[in-house]
């Protein structure tokens, strides 16, 4: 498959790519020489090699300097390998002092042939340049390649043995998809130092002892016989031979899938380019090298690597965009994409602000996605053999659509929260819905108009009491990876002290007394945190939810106190709170919550879903209006208050005076009871999924970006949490009921 010639090279099964890169690595790890000392006369043993990678290098590579014994060199850019690899290289352009290795040094130089973060393709004459040196701090120093990225759309050609690396790893998956298979490709000239790995697994050895002495011999038919240990993955071999025919019989040749993607690649990359928001301002910020040019397959892959700003240039988070992409059934890579020394580069990201960033939490794979003014993280689209000119006409127009602002109208955001004039009477409102949500996720239940309702310290009665666990993580499931979750309805019968839930025409009833027997609380991983949870040991409970979502799980209840400490188990979200001191003075005691989220009660206005509802139906999508309403019950709102005379529906040069005032409010006033706000409600990709159909779109999630989004951070916002307090002495309550709340309540707000 790529004209490497048995003669010279031979081939090692792993897993994956980085388990080639583990095994190479491995071997320049128990590299050991003796030697003799002029002084004493002894023999000391010594070892170890020095390692050199590219920025780019994905993070699989990266890791390999942790064994490194010799030291190790990250080179900053093309320039800096050019250098080293200069015949002048040496003291006088201060190499040396930068970690180069000395004379004869074992050494291990390691980059990817296309970087998995932008797609760019690095010079393949480096390899070649390496080995024909002359210089003494290159004579010990062998190449690894990595070629998973290029692979995928490009033919890779060994047939020139004297310019191949001495070791080039690859996943075939990332090739054809299937089967789980990746490789080592060893050029037999460089196989020696391969043979100083140490340890020996079944299969690799013709003869070991174990009792009176330590020995063993490895097998040395050939170079794949001693390193591939255990049990070959055969299943995968014989089904990487098809793999190869199907994939050439459905999209030809490599050749082929190579013009394929780079004239796709091109057409992505000009229509992403030309985008524009009203104002003239560029949509697309894309991560372009200098030296690559979209549309030549030597020096830019199939990659378009990006971030998006809004109409007034500021960056609108990765995250938001891949949960907006995911409802249009586009899929992307976001983050930092394993590649930590590119991503700093691309982002002019310092190890001090790194550092920083992480002291302040952000981690992997999360969505602190603005930090300090600068993105911590790309977006990244990837074409493959099977894409089409359809697949990117679709994304460049979600992208137009989603993210472009086509209108010139004044908008609401964080820094302008309402257009309320304080000196006039503060508008009224009344309660207008309340709504529960006895199961995390699941669909609402919406509490009689007639029914008075208990309010408790940690929220609504009943409000995420229950949760549905998997059985096999322990992880509470959501409606964002479970979307189905959204036809699961449960509701209360307290008459007969029940819980009925019902899925289609299946129903289930759970009795809400606390769960009997000996059922033991076990932690819980929400999106935050771990609370304990009694599970549902019952088979008819388990089959049920099973069946339900087609994943193991069961019910589980929370336990309000932790079975080691005796204490309440959960309060209100630190990520919450750290910004409450933007918006006003925070509480004094950070109130008790079951499962929700982040508070006990979320507010919602009905003025500031008009607002947003008028907003939505303004903008333009392919220059036609469009004309759906957003319902209040998508923001999974336990409280939607309404204005009691209200003004005149919002138009194209005036805006309701009383949306997003709650936002405003320190404290509010339902009926006797009062409320602290907690501040503004950080909006996830739950409410694109539609509470009837359990179908996901992107409204309203898109609409917040451009209109509710913090500028600081990229999060969006819309409703208010907050927590119930003693009438009285303004402190968070500590008796389990507080009161109660019913619809028609008054509702007072004060600044």
């Amino acid at each position: 498959y790529f004209n490497a010639d048995p003669e010279h090279f031979d081939v090692v099964f792993v897993a994956n790519a980085t388990a080639g890169v583990k095994l190479v690595m491995d071997a320049f790890h128990d590299h050991r020489e003796t030697t003799s000392s002029s002084l004493s006369g002894n023999r000391d043993e010594t070892g170890g090699f020095w390692y050199g990678y590219h920025r780019d290098c994905h993070t699989s590579l990266v890791g390999v300097r942790e064994y490194a014994a010799r030291g190790h060199h990250c080179f900053a850019s093309d320039d800096a390998v050019e250098q080293w690899l200069s015949p002048t290289c040496g003291d006088a352009v201060g190499v040396h002092r930068t970690g180069i290795p000395g004379k004869g040094v074992l050494g291990l130089f390691a980059y990817p042939a296309q970087s998995n973060l932008n797609g760019r393709r690095t010079p393949l004459d480096w390899v070649r340049r390496l080995r024909q040196s002359t210089l003494p701090e290159h004579s010990s120093v062998y190449s690894l390649l990595d070629i998973a990225a290029i692979v995928s759309t490009s033919k890779f050609d060994l047939s020139v043995e004297e310019a191949a690396p001495d070791f080039t790893v690859l996943s075939f998956y990332k090739i054809f998809g299937f089967p789980d298979l990746g490789a080592v490709i060893v050029r037999k000239q460089s196989s020696g130092i391969l043979q100083k790995r140490r340890y020996f697994g079944g299969g690799t050895v013709d003869m070991v002892t174990c009792l009176d002495e330590s020995w063993h011999v490895s097998k040395s038919r050939s170079i794949h016989d001693g390193l591939e240990d255990g049990t070959l993955p055969f299943h995968n071999i014989i089904a990487l031979d098809l793999a190869i025919t199907v994939h050439e019989q459905l999209y030809g040749v490599d050749d082929e899938i190579s013009r394929h993607v780079t004239h796709l690649s091109k057409h992505l990359y000009d229509g992403m380019a030309a985008l524009r928001h009203s104002n003239g301002r560029k949509i697309c910020q894309i991560d372009k090298n200098p030296g690559s040019t979209f549309g030549d397959s030597k020096t830019q892959g199939p990659v378009v690597t990006f971030n998006i700003r809004d109409s007034e240039g500021a960056w609108v988070g990765k995250s938001l965009v891949e949960k907006l992409a995911s409802t249009r059934n586009i899929h992307l890579r976001t983050g930092s994409l394993c590649n930590p020394g590119g991503i700093a580069s691309v982002l002019d990201l310092t190890v001090g602000e790194m550092r920083k960033n992480f002291a302040e939490g952000q981690r992997c794979g999360d969505e602190h996605d603005v930090m300090d003014g600068k993105p911590t993280g790309v977006v990244r689209v990837s074409l493959g053999a099977m894409s089409n000119r359809q697949d990117v006409d679709v994304f460049i127009r979600f992208l137009r659509e989603v993210f472009t602002d086509f209108s010139n109208l004044e908008q609401l955001s964080l820094n302008h929260p309402c257009l309320f004039d304080a000196t006039r009477p503060m508008p009224k409102f009344s309660v207008t819905a309340l709504q529960i949500y006895p199961i995390k996720s699941c669909h609402g239940w919406s509490i009689p108009l007639t029914e008075s309702w208990k309010v408790h310290d940690e929220g609504l009665a009943w409000d995420r009491e229950w949760c549905i666990v998997h059985l096999g993580t322990g992880d509470a499931l959501s409606q964002k990876q479970h979307p189905r979750m959204a036809l699961i309805q449960p509701s209360l019968e307290l008459r007969k002290q029940m819980l009925y839930i019902t899925i289609g025409t299946a129903m289930i009833g759970v009795s809400l007394t606390p769960v009997s027997g000996t059922a033991e609380a076990k932690q819980t991983k929400t999106c935050y945190t771990t609370p304990f949870a009694t599970r549902y040991a019952d088979r008819q409970i388990r089959d049920f939810f099973t069946t339900a979502l087609g994943v193991p799980c069961t019910l589980a209840r929370f336990a309000p106190i932790d079975p080691s400490t005796q204490r309440s188990l959960r309060h209100s979200k630190v990520p919450l709170r750290q910004h409450l001191s933007q918006f006003r003075p925070k509480p004094t005691t950070q109130p008790s919550m079951r499962l929700s989220n982040e508070s006990p009660i979320l507010i919602v206005s009905q003025s500031s879903l008009n607002q947003l509802n008028h907003e939505t139906n303004l903008q333009l999508h392919n220059g036609q209006s469009t004309s759906s309403t957003i319902d209040a019950r998508v923001f999974r709102a336990n409280i939607v208050i309404t204005e009691t005379a209200p003004v005149e529906e919002p138009t194209t040069t005036n805006k309701q005076r009383s949306a997003y005032l709650e936002e405003s409010w320190t404290r509010v006033r339902i009926g006797g009871l009062s409320y602290t706000t907690l501040g503004p409600c950080r909006r996830c990709s739950m409410i694109c999924v539609d509470p009837d159909t359990g179908e996901k779109n992107a409204e309203p999630l898109a609409r917040l970006t451009r209109t509710r989004r913090r500028t600081s951070d990229g999060r969006v916002f819309f409703g208010v949490h907050c927590c119930a307090v003693v009438s009285g002495n303004g402190k968070l309550g500590m008796e389990s009921e507080l009161g109660n709340i019913r619809v028609g309540d008054v509702v007072e707000g004060f600044l």
